[in-house]
């Protein structure tokens, strides 16, 4: 009985939460709020969170490239700092490791970039408004 009951609580709360977003929906596409929103909005600024021109697209896009630019840099700095070690083993190491944490950090900032893109155009290519 308890198991019954405990379904019933679940496929109204499930209901509930679907009439809920729903009601919203349709409350927000014909609301002032909506059209003060959109007589808000610059020029040039995009309409969208998510899809290929969205918010979180370009947000996104500007973090990862600052991550793959620093990685760049530090695979140069440990570069610099493997010519100019003078063979001594500590310094070969540290500068071994910076390059190998640089390449990693740089293969980590593609993948994301990727990942995330792919998440977000199949989030936002769901969307015809």
């Amino acid at each position: 009985m308890r198991k019954i009951i405990r379904k019933v609580g679940q496929v109204l709360t499930g209901a509930g939460a679907v009439a809920t977003l729903w009601a919203g929906r349709v409350m927000a596409a014909s609301s002032p709020a909506q059209e003060g929103a959109e007589a808000a909005q610059g020029e040039g600024m995009p309409t969208d969170l998510v899809g290929a021109d969205g918010v979180f697209t370009q947000i996104t896009n500007t973090i990862l490239y600052v991550v793959g630019i620093i990685s760049v840099i530090m695979l140069i700095w440990g570069g610099l700092r493997y010519v100019i070690s003078g063979g001594d083993n500590k310094k070969v190491t540290d500068a071994k490791n910076t390059i190998m944490y640089a390449i990693i950090g740089l293969i980590i900032a593609i993948l994301a970039f990727a990942i995330v893109n792919f998440v977000i155009n199949a989030i936002g290519g769901g969307t015809t408004e």
